[in-house]
Parts: structure tokens; sequence; C-alpha cells
């Protein structure tokens, strides 16, 4: 097999990896692009376990662009969400990565650093040995144990009873919105709901999270009347997931959300163009 062809065998597996690390597929595309440009570069002849470089290698990549970004992220206007994305999957693709690509999931990542994200993803959804993520992220095997008991402790004690929401709870609140019925969107609205809303610079959205469910709704409606007339409103399968798509001739809205006790308890909007471009087209992420 060429030093191409071995490149392009791990190069879904490698972007899903760099995609969970660093929320955004455009920045998991350059990570993969630049080890790309490594391997290349004369690196492929020399390793004898392809797969296990490669992987070191992307890692490090996505580790130093979280770091540089810091600033980035300290000054953006607003929350910030991950990319949301189509993903090409079989049903048996799509039962074992589900959980590690789910947009609430990833949401819970961006709260560990970003040692933290890498362990546990190499080790809980990549199955890589402590031995070789000790190597990878210049960690004693022993110090990768802890962070990752760390990492999956803060996350069980960030994540509750919830689920993302399955398409008859969201084709209920586009009928309770297309409706403008404030008493029905309330009926599916948990009475502690919280709304995140991404839009960036460049985009009107809800600087702070909005909290409780008369405001959410109140948000919501108004989020409606201001739709162009002719937007498609469309169910479809988002990191794996049901959601709602909001097309208009200016812009892509992704409407993601999270259910308690069959009421809609997180609801995430994305309205910045910049993280809805793939919501389209399906791409290849393991």
């Amino acid at each position: 097999m060429t030093a191409t062809a071995v490149f392009e065998a791990e190069r879904p597996r490698l972007l899903g990896l760099a995609y969970r690390l660093l929320g955004s597929l455009v920045d998991a595309e350059d990570v993969v692009q630049e080890a790309w440009i490594r391997w290349d570069a004369g690196a492929s002849s020399e390793i004898e376990r392809p797969a296990a470089w490669l992987t070191t290698v992307t890692t490090r990549l996505a580790l130093d662009r979280i770091r540089s970004a810091e600033h980035r992220r300290a000054a953006y206007v607003g929350p910030w969400l991950p990319e949301p994305v189509a993903l090409e999957a079989t049903p048996e693709d799509a039962a074992e990565l589900a959980e590690s690509l789910t947009f609430g999931f990833l949401v819970l990542l961006d709260q560990l650093t970003g040692i933290e994200r890498a362990v546990l993803l190499l080790a809980d959804v990549f199955g890589q040995p402590f031995r070789e993520i000790a190597e990878t992220v210049d960690r004693s095997e022993a110090a990768c144990r802890q962070i990752a008991s760390r990492a999956r402790r803060r996350l069980r004690d960030a994540d509750v009873e919830r689920r993302s929401a399955d398409s008859g709870l969201l084709v209920q609140l586009l009928d309770a919105l297309g409706r403008a019925d404030a008493p029905a969107l309330l009926e599916l609205l948990h009475p502690e709901v919280v709304l995140v809303s991404d839009g960036g610079a460049n985009r009107h959205a809800g600087r702070r999270p909005v909290l409780g469910a008369d405001r959410v709704a109140r948000f919501m409606l108004n989020l409606t009347k201001r739709l162009q007339p002719g937007a498609a409103v469309d169910l479809r399968q988002i990191n794996l997931r049901p959601a709602v798509v909001i097309t208009t001739a200016a812009e892509s809205i992704v409407i993601q959300v999270d259910e308690c006790d069959g009421q809609a308890e997180t609801i995430r909007v994305v309205v910045n163009p910049d993280k809805t471009t793939h919501v389209s087209e399906a791409v290849n992420l393991t």
C-alpha cells in the first residue's frame, strides 16, 4: 500500500479525533491536513506503525491549536457551541459512535482541559492503551490513568438524566411555534429549560443563556417571527441525532434539543454562519 493510500485509510479516524478534540470541523480539517504534510514530507517511509504515529501527530497538533485558540475563545462574542455536522454512518456505526459525537457530549468535552479531552477520547473512544497515550501526551502512564479518571468524573458530575430529543418532541415544538401557540409551547418546555444561542460576532443571538420556560418560549417565538418568508424547516440527523435545520437564502440555523422527562431541557441554537457549512453534506468521521 502506498503512503498516500495508508494516510487516506486513516483520514476519517484522524478527522473524527480532531473534531472531537476541537469541536470544529474546519479546525479539524486543518489539523489533519498538517498531519498529511508531515507524513508526506518523508516520515511515512520510516514509520513502522503508521496508525499510532498519525494518531500522536494529530493529537499533538490539535492540542497546540487548543492552546493557541484560548485567546480567541476568550474574545468570542456570546456563548460558544461546537460546529454541527451531518455525518455519514451505517446503523452499526451510528450505534457505536453516536454518544461521543452528540452535541451534548461535545459541549461537556469542551469543559475539560485539552489534555483531559485527549486522554479521555484516546482511552474511552479510540481504545488506545495507556502506554501509548502516555507517549502521545508526554505524561506518565500513571498520570494518564489519573487524568482519565478525573475527566470521567467531571463528565458524570456535569451530566444529568437527559438525552437528545427524539423527532416526536421536535415535531411538537415546531408545530407549537408554527401556530405561535405559547401555552402549547410552554407545555413542551421543562420549567428550568436553558437556551444557548451561538451567533458569534456577525449574527444576532442571545449574548447570555436564556433561563426558564417563559423566557425561552418568548425567545423562540420571536426567533420564528424574524425568519424570512419561504424559510425551509427540516428535521435532519445532525451529529447522529435529530435536529431542526432552518434554511433561508442568507443562512442556516441549527437547533438541537436535549430532553428530560419528555420536555425540552436544553436547547442549543447555532446561528453563526461559519459553523453551519457542514449541515447539508455528510462527512465521514469515525
